[in-house]
């Protein structure tokens, strides 16, 4: 079972294979920042993938277009900035997010 770690939050979930970056945290109780629901359009939830890329399901078009489209080719094309909602995890991947946090995690502190 592939092992997903997302920092700076610094938390490791198991994710069943071939199961999405964004499936995988929300089913572990994390809440992963998102706009369009997981379809894909947009590019809120996209993270740096910092270890493990060769554990990953190639960029498929529509989501190399989006990612094109609102973050330019340039950082396309440096591979490490996927969608986490239609990047599919075949092993090991470490990747960096932030805006991660456990479900019903309040973002401001009250002393």
């Amino acid at each position: 079972m592939p092992r997903l770690r997302i920092l700076p939050l610094d938390v490791i979930v198991e994710a069943p294979d071939g199961d999405t970056i964004m499936a995988s945290a929300n089913e572990a109780g994390l809440y992963w920042p998102t706009t369009c629901g997981g379809q894909g359009i947009c590019t809120s939830c996209a993270c740096s993938i910092d270890e493990g890329a060769d554990s990953l399901e190639p960029m498929g078009r529509s989501e190399k277009r989006t990612l094109s489209e609102e973050m330019g080719e340039a950082r396309v094309v440096a591979g490490r900035l996927r969608l986490a909602c239609q990047t599919r995890m075949h092993g090991d991947v470490t990747v960096t997010k932030l805006g991660v946090r456990r479900a019903g995690a309040s973002l401001l502190a009250i002393d």
